[in-house]
């Protein structure tokens, strides 16, 4: 199953406040964003709207729209891994299936 996009928006947020060596502490209160609901929302357990994740973008001084084109391209790289991984990597060509005849009783 995928990640959902608050997950993976989440994680591209901790990997940009970890680069620049900050705490949620400090980038919670340079966006004006609680500790927790930042924490929240870097778990991917809150669903940030676009207001807060402006604040917090412009606390990380990081534009809103590296965040998501990052996040778009985690998202389709686990989307890919998904599809061909649990797809069509799970088939075995020399598997046979056998379908039984169809046998068509009279009811009395």
């Amino acid at each position: 199953m995928t990640a959902l996009l608050r997950e993976v928006i989440g994680d591209v947020l901790r990997r940009a406040r970890i680069e620049q060596g900050r705490t949620l502490r400090e980038v919670s209160d340079s966006a004006r964003v609680s500790l927790g609901y930042l924490s929240e929302v870097e778990r991917g357990r809150k669903e940030a709207s676009s207001e807060l994740l402006s604040a917090i973008c412009g606390a990380l001084d990081i534009p809103l729209s590296r965040v998501l084109s990052n996040a778009g391209e985690d998202m389709a790289r686990e989307e890919h891994a998904a599809f061909t991984g649990a797809g069509a990597a799970n088939i075995d060509a020399s598997t046979k299936v056998v379908i039984p005849q169809v046998v068509s009783m009279a009811v009395a």
